[in-house]
């Protein structure tokens, strides 16, 4: 038996964060990538209901006086979740994806980066440039979900 060899068959599912914009299903992607590599995860994120995260701080707090404090008191109980479930997973896997401005994916692999929690980045050739120094910092980098899906299956060999 391998050094860690146990410690690893007794893991039975793995807790990804997944970063990543909210408006289509990649995170449903993922989840079908890891089964066909026999991956057990719970994969969590962000609130995936637009219009949810968007009016949570208002719902929790009341109304606010303008659109400015309505985004940032929204965006504080967006970044409590964030940081309580990122806590909670043993990877974070941001993804971005080639349509929607993706600056919460890039503030969420930075968090990541930041607890130490492993983070492989997902990011087609047309983000090379634009995120190379997350890139750096990155566990992995990898251009495809299935890849990422993959990187993580090895992990239980």
């Amino acid at each position: 038996m391998a050094v860690g060899e146990a410690e690893l068959d007794d893991v039975s599912e793995i807790v990804i964060y997944a970063a990543g914009e909210i408006h289509s299903e990649w995170r449903d992607e993922l989840r079908g990538y890891l089964e066909a590599v026999s991956v057990q995860a719970e994969v969590i994120g962000p609130q995936e209901q637009h219009d949810r995260s968007d009016s949570v701080g208002e719902d929790i707090l009341g109304v606010q006086p303008n659109a400015r404090y309505r985004d940032l008191i929204g965006a504080r109980v967006n970044t409590l979740r964030t940081r309580v479930l990122m806590q909670r997973a043993d990877l974070c896997v941001a993804f971005f994806g080639p349509k929607y401005k993706q600056w919460n994916t890039a503030a969420d692999a930075g968090s990541a980066v930041a607890a130490g929690l492993p983070l492989v980045l997902v990011r087609a050739d047309e983000h090379v440039h634009a995120l190379k120094e997350l890139d750096a910092l990155a566990t992995l980098t990898v251009d495809t979900l299935q890849q990422a899906a993959q990187a993580i299956a090895y992990i239980f060999e």
